[in-house]
């Protein structure tokens, strides 16, 4: 009898359950009855009519895939017009959109970290940058969380070609990077700063144009910015904005952006239309600031522990993984969705329910997540 190669997976398995750490899938119905503080659609633009209207017109139109890469017939004439509107809405020279948020990270990363760089990554980055650095080959310093005195120290010890990277708004916490104090690190040394803005957009800035806006570094020959398509946008995809040459080396070097099928159309219809919708509605970007604000002052009202938010992401701590586990479930049978965040996806160890404030929820939704939450809170 020939043995099982993959014998090693269920010993792997076994550990996982011990430490309640199995994840599953879970699919979900297009009727959902559950109140839905899970997903990333902060500003409730998913089901929005113009944007599934959007999204069926292009699939229409353009057929329901790109046929191929972005360099052969991937591109159409909407996606070039999702690029230019996005790089102008968000203040920047140039845009360009892949087909996730994460190919857009692992390009941006891989492609800027020239010869004998030295990538400097904050500790509390996502997966995508933290791939990025791993596939770029680069000599890669991992620094304390948010501080814009370790990142200078870092460069100072290099001395040669370096690229900073950061989330603008973490997705553990909701928390929000010193991009002003960060970019003057770089300055000082001559390094390019990569933001990657997925939670930013759409919820900060002037009109949701999101962190580098905010900032003031939207345009700045020296700042690169990754966003996603599929939070705010309520569609799909990522897009990577910076000065056009920073661009054109993507389009060159990038493979993710090379040897990758091009974003559906339909998605770049719907992503569009979002947009359009952002820029004509300006209220939802504050809408989803002030939900995660009454979330956050109930939910500690109550007594518990959660972090300040900074955009639309709220994190409330749990005493252990299989007591968020259990909490996520409850309040699933309560019917409330939320997110469960437990290690490896939490750099501190420390397992969370993360809940997400969209623009479209009322005041009466709120009040029930809120005691939905509370009400099934494990004992600490």
């Amino acid at each position: 009898m020939h043995q099982d190669p993959f014998e090693w997976i269920d010993a792997q398995h076994r550990r996982r359950r011990r430490a309640g750490l199995v994840r599953t899938l879970r699919p979900r119905p297009a009727d959902c009855p559950l109140l839905d503080l899970a997903g990333n659609d902060y500003l409730g633009l998913a089901r929005h009519p113009e944007v599934t209207a959007a999204a069926a017109d292009a699939a229409r139109r353009w057929g329901a895939g790109a046929t191929g890469s972005r360099l052969v017939t991937g591109t159409t004439e909407l996606h070039a017009r999702l690029e230019d509107r996005l790089r102008a809405f968000c203040g920047f020279e140039a845009a360009l959109v892949f087909s996730c948020g994460y190919a857009a990270n692992l390009a941006a990363v891989t492609a800027l970290a020239g010869p004998g760089a030295l990538i400097v990554s904050d500790a509390g980055n996502h997966a995508s940058l933290i791939d990025g650095c791993r596939l770029s080959r680069a000599r890669t310093a991992v620094v304390a969380h948010a501080a814009p005195d370790a990142v200078r120290a870092a460069l100072a010890a290099h001395g040669g070609p370096a690229l900073a990277v950061t989330d603008s708004v973490f997705s553990v916490d909701g928390d929000a990077a010193p991009l002003p104090a960060l970019a003057a690190a770089c300055r000082e040394r001559g390094a390019a700063l990569l933001v990657d803005d997925a939670h930013g957009l759409g919820v900060l800035g002037a009109g949701g144009r999101g962190a580098p806006y905010a900032a003031g570094l939207a345009g700045a020959r020296d700042v690169v910015a990754t966003v996603t398509l599929s939070k705010s946008l309520g569609s799909q995809g990522g897009a990577v904005l910076g000065p056009a040459k920073v661009i054109d080396q993507l389009v060159n070097a990038a493979r993710t952006f090379i040897f990758d099928t091009g974003l559906a159309p339909a998605a770049a219809g719907a992503a569009l239309a979002g947009l359009e919708l952002l820029a004509g509605e300006p209220g939802r970007a504050a809408r989803a600031r002030t939900v995660a604000g009454e979330l956050h002052e109930r939910l500690t009202a109550a007594g518990l522990a959660a972090p300040r938010p900074s955009a639309a992401v709220v994190s409330v701590r749990a005493p252990s993984p299989e007591a968020a586990v259990r909490w996520a479930a409850d309040c699933r049978g309560a019917g409330l969705a939320v997110g469960c965040f437990r290690p490896p996806s939490v750099p501190d160890g420390v397992s969370r329910l993360r809940l997400t404030a969209r623009a479209d929820l009322t005041e009466q939704q709120v009040e029930r997540a809120v005691a939905t939450v509370v009400g099934t809170a494990p004992l600490a």
